[in-house]
């Protein structure tokens, strides 16, 4: 029972970091997608890429200047939950 509760907690823990990393890069998706739509709306200009490229390109800058503390929470999370229980550490 007592390891059953420990996966439980490591795998809430493990997706509660996916979300935090996930954050700014998903922030900056939505409010780039909802500019550019607006944008799309306002002018009547149906052009595909000009939804896609702006987008990919406001992702790649925020993961470029996230990329530190996503790593930052990676390894934390890593060292401070995983490492113990793989030396046994409960």
């Amino acid at each position: 029972m007592l390891a059953e509760g420990v996966f439980h907690d490591t795998l809430r823990q493990g997706l509660w970091v996916a979300v935090i990393i996930s954050v700014p890069i998903l922030t900056v998706a939505l409010i780039t997608g909802l500019t550019i739509g607006l944008f799309q709306a306002l002018t009547s200009i149906q052009e595909m890429t000009l939804t896609f490229v702006p987008k990919l390109a406001a992702i790649v800058v925020v993961f470029w200047i996230s990329m530190g503390f996503m790593t930052q929470t990676l390894v934390s999370f890593f060292h401070n939950e995983i490492i113990p229980l793989i030396t046994g550490g409960f």
